[in-house]
């Protein structure tokens, strides 16, 4: 694979759970609709049948994908756009069943304040499930939640800052059996692991293309076949009438070339050679915030005892981490996820989170460990954090 131009010079990039790169092969795609081909694909000439022509293929690619059919796919304008018009639309669309929705504490924010606005706005009661100590929802405490009034769970695939992939089988089962509706933001997972509706169960999923090795500003939500949601964008009738606005041909057809790219290397032999590399630096004062095992295999979130992560990143030029998520980056309060999880206020705000991409090298994890594990011996502090 060609190493895109940003990664060749710059600090060793360990925080592909913030954004990736945009794959070569993607930009190459989607330029010449930057230029060439303009058109507007509601336009009825040859311009605008270009254009839709792009679109239609990059929807089929994107279905091909997630293993459902292009008419289930609708392009938002990335994650957070997916997620509001999955909820709100979802929830207002069958508000009618009931005014009740579940989610989980340690949820994107954007879910959260979806939710939060139904609530503010339209009267619904909001449920927040808690996580054990590896970040699991346990499907008993959905089943418990749940109730005739019902009508919508959003609980998120795999977490952005502990990449802990929960049981959305499972869950999304125990809410049908309920009548609610099921949705999923999978805006870490898909592009990192095997992501397939109908394994997964689920009415609703949210992915979003910076997180995939396409362009910011350009998503995509499934829609299970025959449901209806209220849309977020009113206009023209695109994307099915759920979100209005002429579509955004070049970074449509990008998300369509991202997700046609199938040489995805195993990063869990990568991330394992990092965690094994600092356990082995720091004995004793390395704690794995997460699960184990059930989490992506991109994703290390680590702390080191007796050095605020904060801290450490400001002694580490030659390495782009993050303290969490990208979401609150330089907010020094502890990550509202490793909170929801039990973990000590010192011990949260000595976590790093360390993510891999597809050109990551063994070289630049061993360079990457022994830099760190250099800075958190200097940077220690023995009495605490």
């Amino acid at each position: 694979m060609t190493i895109p131009p940003g990664l060749r010079d710059g600090p060793i990039y360990l925080d592909h759970n913030a954004t990736t790169p945009v794959d070569p092969r993607v930009t190459e795609a989607c330029l010449p609709y930057l230029t060439h081909h303009f058109g507007n694909p509601s336009s009825n000439h040859t311009y605008g049948r270009t254009a839709d022509t792009a679109v239609t293929a990059a929807r089929a690619a994107v279905a091909d994908l997630l293993g459902c059919t292009p008419e289930e796919i609708v392009f938002t304008g990335g994650g957070s756009d997916g997620n509001t018009l999955a909820i709100r639309g979802a929830a207002l669309a069958h508000r009618h069943r009931g005014d009740h929705i579940v989610t989980q504490t340690t949820e994107h924010p954007a879910v959260l304040a979806a939710c939060d606005s139904l609530r503010r706005l339209h009267g619904f009661r909001i449920t927040r499930l808690p996580v054990d100590q590896r970040g699991l929802v346990d499907p008993v405490d959905l089943r418990t939640a749940l109730s005739a009034d019902t009508v919508l769970v959003s609980v998120m695939h795999a977490n952005n800052e502990t990449g802990t992939c929960q049981p959305i089988a499972e869950l999304a089962a125990t809410a049908h059996a309920h009548g609610a509706l099921f949705h999923t933001d999978a805006a870490q997972s898909v592009g990192k692991i095997a992501v397939a509706v109908a394994d997964l169960g689920v009415d609703l999923l949210t992915l979003t293309g910076h997180k995939m090795y396409a362009p910011k500003g350009v998503g995509a939500l499934y829609v299970r076949k025959g449901l209806s949601i209220e849309p977020t964008v009113h206009g023209g009738g695109q994307e099915h009438g759920l979100r209005g606005g002429t579509e955004n041909v070049a970074l449509i057809v990008a998300l369509g070339a991202a997700a046609r790219i199938t040489d995805h290397p195993d990063l869990r032999p990568l991330r394992n050679l990092l965690h094994d590399t600092l356990r082995r630096h720091l004995p004793g004062r390395t704690h794995l915030n997460g699960h184990p095992t059930l989490r992506l295999p991109n994703t290390l979130n680590i702390s080191i005892e007796g050095t605020p992560a904060d801290r450490l990143l400001a002694a580490l030029p030659a390495i782009a981490a993050s303290t969490g998520s990208a979401c609150h980056e330089g907010d020094t309060r502890p990550s509202p996820v490793l909170t929801a999880m039990g973990v000590t206020p010192e011990r949260a705000r000595a976590a790093l989170r360390l993510t891999l991409g597809h050109w990551t090298t063994a070289d630049e994890v061993t360079r990457a460990a022994n830099l760190i594990a250099d800075a958190a011996t200097v940077n220690y502090t023995p009495a605490g954090y």
